[in-house]
């Protein structure tokens, strides 16, 4: 007898061996129908593969987010097999399901075009149709390299090769095309439906390594039905309409060029963004009980090796060299400020001591995936660590969430999601201190009353952490903010403080930061507000352009009494129909004009007109001047 736990509790038993096709018909006819794959003590299955023994399982279907994945790496599959139709000769790689989507890199001499797209999305559609039935089937390893080695799959033949000597073998069969594959997969072609679209064509290199062949990747999207399909290809529109790098040169507040590949220049305007956005933050921390510091940029690589940094991200790092010593330019901040705390002793009385800084970090990113403001070599951070002892953890951990959640607000972000991720494999620390750090962390996120999803192993190497992960305004998710539980750097580099019975012992040091870095965070500011930013952190918060010449002398006047009041302003007195300037400065985002002309400089009055609005707001200057200081009022302060 084979016993079968439902989701509900229930059991069902089973005189022998069973599938999670006969379950879900044993359940009811229309989840037959529905069912897509098993989950059998938390793995999912093919919906024919046999469970023989007792379980726990559940049945997947269209309807559970879990499907996605499923949806996707089917999708990647019917693709490649689209493609080899299409195209004999053809290899075919890897091919992953990804967020959003799936990808599948292909060996081809020839390049893929639009229309090839277009072709291969045809021929996708239909082998759906054809509801080919897909068969899993376990291989002997050599058979398998020398099948395909024998069909001139030469990449696949080279996987297979690689696979540790105790994996399985398995390859997934739709009609006459089969695959390597772990799987698992939809029962047929038909389950995968219609609501897919390939997206884009790239360059890939084999395995990410440079120095293997350059393969041609094809892009798509899949969904579970055609309504979600088209929502995600309209945020797709919508995100091209607010690329950062794109309103970044309307609104000109930044380039990159090659000569400083990862790193911003930022022109006035996108300066006074990042100031603004500085300013907001040192004054949110100093409120909040931080202590500003400012920590070198060349440090000797053997703090790096005390740290573990060098073992573990030595790769990411910029390298020079002084005289009889090796130098690296800091990736992050964290030994630096425990060289800070180390010095003069600590008392228990002095914790918890909460040590921030802007500090400029440099990461050799590879430069294909540099990325605008949203992936660079050269960033700031909003950085901080606490040190504290193992009773403040939860009170630190509810003060910083609190912090964190408050500063989102005041830029419109009120959707948050948390992941808690946990050990990883390459990391320093004994398995007792991760416990102990593991159970630390998850203490205080119910303390402060934070639900967390799990993200296994994505912990760094010297403690688990919280990743925030906040959404914007067209249902793109973001993280940005982190809490990190650490014991182990404290002890790598002796930090200690002298307890309340007069011994020594060492700190805990919560890495924290909420904006992630000044650049990512204002590439993501930017996207959100469609370039539009909220009064307080736009780059030119008015211009005051005149309808003729006679306005000019007191467009001056006004911009000036603006300009004494705080606001950032700009004067525009050319001779051009007060239209065309008005259109103009609405392109380049600014919030709000100032229209002013002979009747205006008569009567010591200005017409304001918003940003995305016709109507005019008449106003004394002096009441306009208030009412725009109160608007561009800095948040939380």
């Amino acid at each position: 007898m084979v016993a079968i736990t439902l989701p509900d509790g229930s059991v069902r038993s089973f005189e022998g061996p069973v599938s999670g096709l006969e379950i879900a018909k044993n359940i009811s006819t229309s989840l037959g129908k529905a069912a897509l794959a098993v989950f059998v003590d938390g793995d999912m299955w093919d919906l024919t593969r046999v469970i023989d023994r007792d379980a726990k399982v559940s049945i997947v279907t269209a309807k559970d987010e879990s499907a996605l994945e499923l949806l996707r790496h089917d999708a990647a599959h019917i693709m490649a097999q689209a493609v080899q139709e299409l195209y004999p000769g053809t290899q075919v790689t890897i091919g992953p399901s990804i967020e959003n989507g799936f990808y599948y890199d292909f060996a081809r001499d020839e390049p893929f075009s639009t229309d090839d797209l277009e072709k291969i999305e045809a021929r996708m559609r239909d082998i759906v149709d054809r509801k080919l039935e897909i068969v899993r089937e376990v291989w002997d390893r050599t058979e398998a390299i020398a099948h395909f080695e024998g069909i001139g799959e030469k990449y696949k033949a080279e996987i297979i090769r690689d696979l540790p000597g105790t994996e399985t073998i398995t390859v997934y069969r739709q009609g006459d095309w089969k695959d390597l594959c772990r799987g698992p997969h939809l029962p047929s072609t038909d389950k995968l439906g219609k609501a897919f679209k390939l997206t884009k064509v790239a360059g890939a290199y084999w395995r990410g390594d440079a120095k293997n062949a350059v393969l041609q990747r094809i892009y798509g999207t899949a969904w579970a039905n055609q309504k979600q399909l088209d929502d995600y290809l309209h945020m797709l529109e919508e995100a091209e309409k607010r690329d950062h790098r794109r309103l970044g040169k309307e609104m000109d507040l930044f380039h990159f060029q090659l000569e400083a590949q990862g790193a911003v220049f930022w022109h006035p305007k996108g300066w006074a963004v990042y100031r603004t956005l500085r300013t907001y933050m040192r004054n949110r921390l100093e409120a909040a009980g931080y202590l500003e510091v400012n920590t070198p940029q060349l440090v000797d690589s053997h703090l790096w090796e005390l740290s573990g940094h060098w073992a573990n991200y030595r790769d990411n790092m910029f390298v020079t060299g002084s005289e009889d010593k090796t130098l690296a330019v800091k990736p992050m901040n964290c030994p630096c400020h425990i060289q800070i705390f180390k010095q003069g002793i600590k008392s228990y009385r002095d914790l918890p001591l909460r040590m921030a800084e802007f500090g400029a970090c440099h990461r050799n990113e590879a430069s294909g995936a540099l990325h605008g403001l949203m992936r660079v070599r050269a960033f700031t951070q909003d950085d901080a660590h606490i040190f504290c002892t193992d009773d403040q953890i939860e009170s630190e951990t509810k003060a910083f969430c609190d912090l964190l959640r408050s500063v989102y607000a005041d830029f419109g972000f009120s959707e948050i999601k948390v992941k808690f991720s946990d050990r990883p494999e390459n990391r320093a620390g004994s398995d007792d201190v991760w416990d102990r750090a593991e159970e630390a962390l998850k203490r205080a996120t119910a303390a402060a009353g934070i639900e967390t999803s799990p993200n296994p192993g994505e912990g760094a190497f010297y403690g688990p952490k919280l990743e925030f992960v906040l959404r914007d305004a067209i249902g793109r998710d973001w993280q940005c903010g982190t809490l990190q539980v650490d014991y182990v750097l404290p002890d790598r580099l002796d930090a200690d403080y002298v307890g309340e019975d007069g011994n020594r012992h060492r700190p805990v040091m919560l890495h924290r930061a909420i904006l992630g870095s000044f650049e990512r965070f204002i590439g993501i500011l930017i996207e959100n507000f469609a370039g539009k930013f909220p009064l307080w952190l736009a780059p030119t918060q008015v211009v005051v352009t005149t309808i003729t010449s006679d306005g000019d002398d007191y467009a001056h006047t006004v911009a000036a009494t603006l300009r004494k009041a705080g606001l950032r302003v700009e004067v525009d007195t050319r001779n051009e129909k007060i239209n065309y300037k008005v259109r103009e400065h609405s392109h380049k985002k600014v919030p709000v004009i100032a229209v002013v002309g002979k009747r205006e400089a008569e009567e010591g009055k200005v017409a304001l007109r918003r940003l995305g609005g016709d109507a005019q707001e008449v106003l004394a200057l002096t009441d306009a001047v208030a009412k725009l200081m109160e608007e561009a009022k800095v948040p939380g302060l």
